[in-house]
Order: structure tokens, then sequence, then C-alpha cells
């Protein structure tokens, strides 16, 4: 197989749940060997959290494919000698210890960083190593409410959180980025650094269109299910035959062509209630009305065909099920299979494509199953 980008990169991390091991995947399947540390017996708390992948959890087989797990105790001084045995070889270091407790264990980034200079170290935490939240608990849920991204999705009559944990995911993404901008000033100064990411930060970064939305607007942007705030007609509409449709119109040359060529009611067009994107917006449930009357007549394909054929922007909404047998997917040769513990899954291959070196795809680990080999690399045994 080809090299890959991050070949012969060493990445120590003390992980658990989401955030880290996303950030470590991505590292692991660009080729970097990544040595995940886990609790003896249950291993990461991530591996309990269903049993729906034969018996592993979902959550677990899609975040830590192509790693080694040693498990070690880290109430042991032993356990701790062993992860700076470790680091002596290692480029990187990634943990989401609860604040204050890799400190504790001395594996702090300063303490680290002095000891080891070229070494990157990552701490990933909930609300950062400061502040008055610095010890609050962090689950997704909770920081998806303080991000404020709970009050702005679901409908007008009850918000809902985000359907994947989107503060871990983007906490996982910033600490990836922020890893490789490391190691990038590395090559140039022989020098590691510390990144810092917290999923308050992260998720709150994501919330810029709304929170500028509300500060300078007056207002938060109105929950409103698959609509948008601020741009009308967005959303789902349905045909006569229930087939569901996602709608993106994104300005007055699109929207006469959806009055003209879709619904084929051109007057609709030039009335003055929706000749701009904010009287759209204003008059939202009478051109919704005006809408359903016209799309009620028509059957899912061509409701389909006519949007094509108007190069209207949109999407089939769909259910999972779809989604697993996705056309696009199956095109591109999206799907591969991973080795696991209770033998081989189906696995979508990462977003980063690099033509003609496919991404590393090794097996989902079991607790401490490279725990010997790890130790015999260390010179401990044989």
């Amino acid at each position: 197989m080809p090299p890959l980008p991050l070949d012969g990169l060493v990445v120590v991390s003390c992980e658990q749940a989401v955030a880290a091991p996303l950030a470590t995947r991505h590292l692991a399947d660009l080729g970097a060997r990544v040595i995940k540390v886990e609790r003896p017996g249950g291993g990461d708390f991530a591996r309990g959290y269903d049993r729906t992948v034969r018996g592993m959890s979902s959550h677990f087989v899609w975040l830590n494919r192509s790693k080694e797990s040693i498990a070690l105790d880290l109430k042991d001084p032993a356990g701790v000698e062993t992860v700076l045995r470790l680091l002596e070889r290692a480029d990187v270091f990634v943990q989401n210890f609860a604040p204050g407790a890799a400190e504790r264990l001395g594996l702090g980034a300063a303490a680290l960083r002095a000891r080891f200079p070229r070494l990157v170290t990552c701490s990933i935490s909930g609300y950062g190593a400061s502040g008055p939240f610095r010890d609050a608990k962090a689950y997704d849920l909770l920081i998806q409410s303080e991000a404020g991204l709970v009050s702005i999705t679901g409908t007008e009559e009850a918000p809902a959180k985000a359907g994947i944990p989107a503060a871990d995911i983007g906490a996982g993404m910033y600490a990836f980025s922020g890893i490789l901008a490391a190691l990038y000033e590395r090559d140039r100064t022989g020098v590691g650094t510390e990144v810092e990411i917290s999923l308050f930060d992260s998720l709150t970064e994501w919330m810029g269109y709304p929170l500028y939305y509300a500060e300078y607007g007056g207002t938060p942007p109105r929950r409103t299910g698959t609509s948008h705030a601020a741009i009308a007609p967005y959303g789902t509409f349905a045909a006569g035959d229930g087939t569901e449709v996602v709608l993106s119109i994104q300005n007055e040359r699109e929207w006469v062509a959806f009055c003209t060529d879709v619904l084929r009611t051109p007057e609709l067009a030039v009335d003055p209630r929706f000749a701009t994107g904010a009287g759209r917006v204003a008059e939202r449930e009478a051109l919704q009305a005006a809408i359903d009357a016209v799309l009620s007549t028509l059957k899912g394909e061509e409701f389909l065909d006519r949007l094509a054929g108007a190069r209207i922007a949109h999407a089939r909404q769909r259910e999972l099920a779809d989604v697993l047998t996705h056309p696009q997917l199956s095109a591109r040769d999206r799907w591969t299979e991973v080795d696991s513990p209770v033998g081989p899954l189906r696995a979508l291959r990462p977003p980063i494509t690099l033509p003609g070196r496919p991404a590393r795809m090794g097996a989902v680990p079991e607790v401490g199953e490279h725990t010997d080999a790890i130790l015999a690399w260390l010179g401990d045994r044989g």
C-alpha cells in the first residue's frame, strides 16, 4: 500500500467517549499509529453505550478502528510510568481526563513538554481549563443546551437536541486540525506545543450565525423544524402521494424558476407579498399554503423531475435505511469493511480522500488486545 501522510507518527491517547477518539481515529485513518490507553476490564466507557453492532457499541465501532489498545491502571504509578515510556517515543499525546486529572497524574501539558520538548499535547475538556464552568459535567446534551443549540433546534412548539453528538464531533474535529497545525509548526521550529480544545468553545463557534443574528437582529432565529428562519421557501414539502422533498430557494432567479417551471403558476412570482426574500419570510404561512395547493396535485416523481429540470436545489428527505443504500455512496465506493472482535463490519471510508492512497481501515480492538505487543516494543517483554 502506498504511504499515507502520517505514516510513522506515534500518537498516545488517554481517551474516552467521542471527542478525543474521533480526533485520533482521523489521525489513524491517515496512517498514524494510535495507541489507545484503556482501563483494565471495561476499557473506554463508550464500549458500553449500546450493543447494537453484534454485541458491540455503535459509538465505539465508529470511533476506534485502526487503533492499538493497551490496558493500564493509571491509579497505579507503574501504569503512569508506562505511559511516560510510551511518550518517549510519541509525537502526540491526547487526553480528555476530567479537569486537573492529567496534572495530578504527572501527565499535564507543561510537565510533559518540559520533559519531551518535541511532543505535541492536546487536551480536550468540556469548558476549558479555567472559568466558572471549568469543573462542570460536560455531556454532549449539556453542552448543546449551554451553547444555545437546543434553543434553535426543533419546532416552534418544542426545542430539540441535535440527533448526533454535535459538541463532541465539533471538538474532535478541532482537535484533529489543531494537532495537524501543531505538527506543521514543529516541522519548522523543532518544538512541540500545547493544543487546548473545549466542547463549549467548539460548539459556540458553530453557533456563529445564530449568535450574530440574535445580537444584531434583536431576536434569536425562530425554531422552524426543517425550515429556515431567514429564507423561504426552505425546508420539507410533500407531494400529493406523500413523497417528502427538501427545497432551498436561495435567490430571486431560483424563485422565479420555481414558480414558473415547477409550480407552473408564474403569477405567484410577481405576487407583491412574495416579491422579495424578506417578504416570503414574513408571509411564510400564505406562501406555504400556495405551494401546497399545487404540490397536492403532483406525484413525487413528477415533482422531482420538475425540480431537476428547473435546476432548483432539492434533496430527498431520507430515512437512515435509505442512506445505507444511498446510490451516491455506492457509486463512489464509499463502503468498505473493517475487522473487529465480532467479525467483519461494514464501514464508511473517511471523507478525506487521497487519490491512489486508500485510508487505513484497520480493525476495531478489544480492550487491552495489544498490551503485550506494546510492552514488548518498549522492551518490557521478550
